[in-house]
């Protein structure tokens, strides 16, 4: 990576040129996406402790917390995980969006420093008052519970503050268009990025219509808001949050297999109608939070639960299929042809920013796609609403996809920005390995208990008498995944921390290679770009996929018939 300043496309900004993959870095971004991204890793550390302390309490054997720390904790983890780590990672994301790959200048420092500043102001607040004791209410926090009005006013400055970050991201894409920072079209990891800044938009609207009501009466300003309408807006911001999280994640993967790889969306008009889809129809998935609720009527819950929420399910399995379908192209064209698999095997697997995305393609899509889609369906959500299955599907998508994408996106990111290369590059390589494994034994140790009935927010199963050694054995289970995914989580920590102190400065030369297989003799890019067997792999691995969703699907439908027996 060089060193040398570089002018970008807006005059009078200095940045500078990366000697690895070319990439332009503009400074102002530069200082913006350290600060954010920073604060999110600290906040996912913060989240991580908790997670333990709720794993070894989960687990029946330890029990570790008593019951109102266990509720504490639990709104502790929630808020820094869901919330506090995403959004700000999210925030660094955009100004690396919407500069680097455009060539272009960030749009304001002083908007810059008033989102970052209100977002730190906020979160802190907020784990302030948990900790306090003062808003045992969980994320949820369902009216007519009531926490401090500190609670519900961090909140808000951290909404108001992504916003101001969301806007000065927008006005930065507005700038480069303007300056004609960059030709063409826009790059798809920005386009991306782009329907991420909507959608928060949206949800984070949806928060200020929840929160800044809901505060008002904690004042003791105004009247208690009704908690049917709180429900139904709260989850505007609390399950459509996630979706932003779905978004940047997909860029992250396009962007990362490109770089390792250099693969490309096998058709990108496709892939960007895609993006649109989430913009269009994702908040609908929404209404499964509610499907027990007795407020809104039958009519609905299908609607957004069947119909229209397919065409969001439709959006993720393009994305599904065309980023592997695009890294089988490349290794195919670099010469790995053998078989159906061959370049599967040729893969750097070693590489922590591949392997990192790998994995997080497989659990999101696999276990996060097959168990969403089964779980959003109205009939068969009744009889796991309340249990375990749930957190176990959204351990699944944002913990297993997004927060180990980030994870991966950091192995080129750091030192792309902090200019070190990465300390303990070993201990690196295992990383996502051990975080993958241990976020897969935790979603299905909570999934496995959850179908034999354990709810998903009872501190004690024992005081109920009616669960077994089965459910015991799977909480156990449970408990070690926490351990094994905050031990890697851990280990993150420390080599990112690490890294920005100790690690090899970049002066003049290229980061450090993670590994990338090369083009074999004889191969030639671009080669099968129309060559519609080429994803012949892909192709196999999509209809292992489909077979696993419909009998996980109709195993579902069977518990259903077993509770309610038709005679």
């Amino acid at each position: 990576m060089s060193t040398t300043s570089h002018n970008l496309a807006a005059p009078g900004t200095p940045g500078r040129v990366c000697g690895t993959t070319g990439l332009h870095v503009c400074f102002d971004a530069q200082r913006f996406i350290k600060l954010n991204a920073v604060s999110g890793i600290v906040f996912l550390l913060l989240g991580g402790i908790a997670a333990l302390l709720l794993a070894l309490t989960r687990w029946q054997t330890v029990h570790l917390l008593p019951v109102d720390w266990f509720y504490r904790i639990l709104t502790f983890h929630g808020l820094n995980m869901l919330i506090f780590w995403i959004l700000f990672f999210e925030v660094a994301i955009l100004y690396f969006a919407c500069t680097t790959p455009l060539n272009a200048r960030l749009y304001s420092k002083k908007v810059a420093w008033l989102s970052f500043g209100l977002m730190i102001v906020g979160a802190l607040m907020t784990d302030y008052i948990i900790l306090k004791g003062q808003a045992d209410v969980m994320m949820t926090s369902y009216l007519p519970l009531l926490a401090h009005p500190v609670f519900y006013l961090g909140i808000i400055l951290m909404a108001v503050g992504t916003l101001i970050g969301v806007f000065n991201f927008f006005a930065t894409l507005y700038v480069a268009k303007r300056d004609k920072a960059y030709t063409g079209s826009m790059p798809i990891v920005t386009f991306g990025a782009l329907a991420a800044a909507i959608i928060a938009v949206v949800t984070l609207l949806h928060g200020a219509v929840v929160m800044i009501p809901t505060f008002t009466y904690s004042m003791g300003w105004t009247a208690e808001p009704d908690p049917v309408w709180y429900r139904l807006i709260w989850w505007g911001l609390g399950h459509q949050s996630q979706q932003v999280n779905v978004c940047a994640m997909v860029s992250v993967w396009y962007l990362l297999s490109h770089v390792i790889l250099g693969s490309r969306p096998v058709n990108e008009a496709v892939c960007r109608s895609a993006f649109v889809l989430y913009i269009l129809f994702i908040n609908l998935a929404s209404a499964h939070h509610l499907l027990v609720d007795p407020a809104v009527g039958a009519t609905w819950k299908i609607w957004n639960t069947s119909y229209a929420m397919y065409l969001a399910v439709l959006a993720s399995m393009v994305h599904g299929f065309t980023v592997p379908a695009g890294v089988e192209i490349a290794m195919r064209e670099k010469g790995y042809t053998s078989g159906i698999f061959g370049w599967v095997t040729a893969l750097p697997w070693k590489n922590p920013a591949f392997s990192g995305t790998a994995l997080s393609v497989v659990i999101f899509g696999f276990l996060g796609g097959i168990t969403g889609v089964t779980l959003g369906t109205q009939q068969i959500n009744i009889i796991a609403h309340n249990t375990l299955r749930i957190p176990g599907h959204f351990h699944v998508t944002v913990v297993g996809g997004t927060t180990l994408a980030f994870m991966a996106l950091a192995y080129y990111v750091v030192p792309l920005i902090f200019q070190r290369d990465f300390i303990w590059r070993g201990l690196a390589r295992v990383q996502p390995w051990l975080f993958g494994l241990g976020i897969t034994l935790l979603a299905f140790g909570m999934s496995f208990a959850g179908s034999m009935g354990v709810s998903r927010r009872s501190y004690d199963i024992d005081a109920q008498g009616v669960y077994g050694p089965a459910a015991h054995l799977w909480l156990g289970v449970l408990g070690v995944g926490g351990v094994l995914a905050f031990l890697s989580l851990l280990i993150f920590v420390v080599l990112c921390v690490g890294t920005l102190f100790f690690g090899k400065k970049i002066e003049g030369r290229p980061m450090a290679d993670w590994g990338t297989p090369r083009a074999l003799a004889g191969s030639t890019p671009g080669s099968l770009a129309h060559d519609h067997y080429a994803t012949k792999g892909t192709m196999v691995l999509t209809l292992v996929f489909l077979a696993c969703f419909v009998v996980y699907y109709f195993a579902n439908w069977k518990a259903l018939a077993d509770v309610w027996p038709v005679r």
